[in-house]
């Protein structure tokens, strides 16, 4: 009896392929949105995690504050890094640095790339890894000396060809500059600086020669423990404020940003977006919903005489209500089915042609095909109980 209520269903949803089709689309297009949610949603996550994969839970970036509000100049430098690493208790390690934009060529290949003057410590605190070459020494920093460590997207801009790259020379903002090392591909970011996309050269270097009073200054701090951050952050402004000489009413010339907060913020923002993509995903379902009971109302009314039969040569109420329910059900599992193809099928191909940043994920289709059984069921309960509670002998004499 089972087989041949489902027999049944199938053959009623291919006798009107056109409705069964219509009904199905509503849920192929939310499944196919939910799985497109959550997949920007775990790109989104992703990206976040790379952008701060350099930078530990108790980093504090301190960066000038010229321009902004009142501060009109500012007295922060990259030798402050020193100054806090003498006289701020509880931080681990500095780095100073200073970053600016700057035209860089090789041969006939010429980009505009971010040029960072750093210290002997920076490669060590921001955890970064040379594929081959060796980083920035005290003697370069001594003797200002014109040499230059690429990001891995800079390499194969200026070198398409794989060509030797160690020991060739570049230049940078009109200068010579030997390439004496090579970064690893990281996909992250120190502050506004994408590493990947960056020069690196000693910071005497880039004071003298390449940046001057155009480059930005960043400290990066690293608190002994995540518990001192707040402490530490406090200190940080205590004591640049006094070498700096600010009065008690100016406004500080530099400002600080702990990561953890910034990983924070960024994942939250993150998250609500998914929040309310899912939530236009969740509503863009119940109204396919919607739109399988009301075709099935119609199907009920279009075979009531069908139904009077089945109930005359003794069909019972439950194989009326299961025949109907299943109905509803095929519709939107295999509405779901198919958004589920078209959802994963859109993750690499959206991705290959870097419309946006997604990351596939299991709970996208899972929720999403579990949302359209479940509207199947839902929505189509009513429809199904009505037709199995229909008179026999009033459905006979309908016409």
């Amino acid at each position: 009896m089972i087989f041949e209520i489902i027999k049944m269903a199938f053959e009623s949803l291919f006798s009107n392929k056109t409705r069964s089709f219509l009904s199905m689309l509503g849920i192929i297009i939310g499944v196919s949105t939910v799985i497109a949610v959550f997949a920007i949603g775990q790109g989104a996550k992703n990206s976040v995690n790379a952008q701060f994969q350099n930078l530990s839970a108790n980093s504090i970036l301190v960066m000038s504050n010229q321009g902004r509000g009142a501060v009109a100049t500012s007295k922060f430098k990259a030798s402050d890094a020193q100054l806090i690493a003498t006289q701020v208790p509880n931080v681990s390690a500095v780095t100073g640095a200073m970053e600016g934009n700057s035209s860089v060529s090789y041969g006939s290949v010429s980009k505009s790339y971010s040029v960072t003057g750093v210290d002997l410590n920076y490669f060590s605190v921001s955890n970064l890894k040379l594929q081959s070459g060796r980083a920035i020494t005290q003697e370069d920093l001594d003797g200002k000396t014109m040499v230059a460590v690429l990001g891995s997207t800079a390499v194969t801009d200026l070198f398409p060809d794989g060509q030797n790259i160690l020991g060739s020379t570049i230049t940078v903002g009109g200068k010579k500059l030997e390439v004496i090392g090579v970064l690893n591909k990281t996909g992250s970011r120190m502050g506004p600086m994408s590493v990947d996309e960056s020069v690196i050269v000693p910071l005497t270097t880039a004071e003298k020669d390449l940046l001057g009073s155009k480059g930005q200054v960043m400290v990066n701090v690293q608190a002994d423990s995540v518990d001192n951050v707040a402490t530490v952050s406090t200190n940080i402004t205590s004591v640049l404020r006094t070498a700096h000489k600010l009065k008690t009413d100016a406004a500080d010339d530099f400002r600080l940003m702990d990561a953890g907060s910034m990983v924070a913020s960024a994942q939250a923002s993150a998250s609500l977006m998914s929040t309310l993509l899912t939530v236009i995903a969740a509503i863009t379902l119940v109204v396919s919903g919607i739109g399988i009971m009301n075709v099935m109302l119609v199907t009920v009314a279009e075979r009531t005489k069908e139904i009077g039969i089945a109930k005359a040569i003794g069909g019972k109420q439950s194989d009326i209500l299961s025949q109907f329910l299943l109905e509803s059900v095929i519709l939107s599992t295999l509405g779901g089915l198919i958004g589920v193809i078209i959802g994963q099928i859109a993750i690499p191909v959206i991705s290959y042609f870097n419309i946006m940043t997604l990351a596939a994920s299991i709970t996208g289709p899972l929720i999403g095909f579990s949302f359209s059984f479940f509207v199947g069921v839902f929505f189509g309960f009513y429809p199904a109980y009505k037709a199995s509670r229909l008179d026999p002998v009033d459905a006979l004499r309908s016409e």
